[in-house]
């Protein structure tokens, strides 16, 4: 169902990080009708997205109404990157690229079970004793482990990627900082509203919180393998520019931007423990990267109306918004399909 056959629709986009570019993507791609802008005050660099490692790998709790709902997301979403994966040799660069590794843990082996990952990673499977004790020997207290194939997904390329493909579908990028919905009212008939953090205070949303993380990236180009360890610890490479991403802390309401040298330390001791040869690269320069992840303790994707206008709501995903935008995204469109046509059936009675 195109919008032409409805009346052209406007359809404002607000946030340009990994959600709101998906969005807008699966807004062109199925309303093709439409005429979509995105709407934001950062872009690429600028966007918490940048910063992510952006390794597929959702967590395990329910990030939906129900679990069908969450492992839905993610089917979708992997989906939508193994598409882009298995056509990059024809359409890309734009950053997704296959990578293995492991998850590790010094506990039961629960503690490293995943079950989205287990329905949509092809090679899912534990760790063999071999593998174990290779890695047991970086002085880690490895007893159990999964292995699998993931995709990573690299946001520095993927971003620009993604508004080009936008202004190439005939939308338009407005830089804007938007200090409520409502006013965008007057201009647009649809507004995806993809704000992250800031939807805390455009929405009176007082479920959200940050989650401040801090990671280090380094050159490491040996390093092609990815590693968790026991949760926050983990080493992310990037098939693009020979750098890994090391990582990391959660610190649950925390609003502090700036770096934490005693968090880089522990960060380091760490990766370097898990990865001995990462000792080397540390003798080069590094980067220290922090950023609020914007958790909810449900992702929001529900339409409300304002002034006439039907605002879509898409945001709240954590640490998981590269793993689960395209998934959220399509599931808000169904949404706003469905409300189009529940809009049009009445319009003609």
């Amino acid at each position: 169902m195109s919008c032409a056959a409805r009346s052209r629709k406007r359809v404002a986009v607000v946030g340009a990080g990994v959600v709101g570019l998906n969005a807008a993507l699966e807004i062109q791609r199925r309303l093709p009708g439409c005429d979509v802008t995105v709407i934001a005050d950062k872009f690429n660099g600028e966007t918490l997205s940048d910063g992510a490692a952006g390794l597929f790998r959702p967590d395990t709790y329910i990030f939906g109404p129900d679990v069908q709902t969450s492992r839905k997301w993610v089917k979708d979403s992997y989906s939508f990157y193994k598409n882009l994966l298995d056509k990059k040799d024809v359409d890309g660069p734009y950053g997704i690229n296959s990578v293995s590794g492991y998850a590790f843990t010094s506990k039961d082996p629960s503690f490293i079970m995943n079950h989205y990952m287990e329905h949509c990673a092809p090679n899912y499977r534990d760790a063999t004793e071999e593998e174990l004790s290779m890695h047991s020997e970086t002085k880690s207290k490895i007893i159990n482990g999964i292995f699998c194939t993931s995709i990573v997904i690299e946001c520095k390329r993927f971003l620009p990627w993604a508004l080009k493909m936008i202004t190439d579908n005939g939308g338009t990028i407005v830089k804007r900082k938007i200090e409520s919905l409502e006013e965008l009212c007057k201009d647009y008939d649809i507004v995806f509203n993809c704000t992250g953090y800031a939807a805390k205070k455009l929405c009176k949303d007082y479920n959200m919180t940050p989650i401040r993380g801090q990671v280090i990236r380094v050159k490491a180009p040996w390093v092609d393998k990815f590693y968790y360890y026991d949760g926050d610890t983990y080493i992310i490479p990037s098939k693009e520019d020979g750098t890994v991403v090391l990582g990391g802390c959660r610190h649950f309401g925390s609003n502090n931007e700036t770096a934490n040298d005693r968090n880089t330390e522990e960060i380091l001791e760490n990766c370097v423990r898990l990865v001995p040869s990462l000792r080397e690269a540390l003798k080069t320069d590094y980067s220290v990267w922090v950023g609020l992840r914007p958790y909810r303790n449900q992702i929001r994707i529900e339409i409300e109306t304002i002034n006439g206008t039907a605002i879509v709501h898409n945001y709240g995903h954590g640490g998981y918004g590269v793993t689960l935008a395209p998934g959220t995204s399509k599931h808000a469109v169904d949404l706003l399909i469905s409300y189009l046509q529940t809009e049009a059936a009445s319009t003609s009675e």
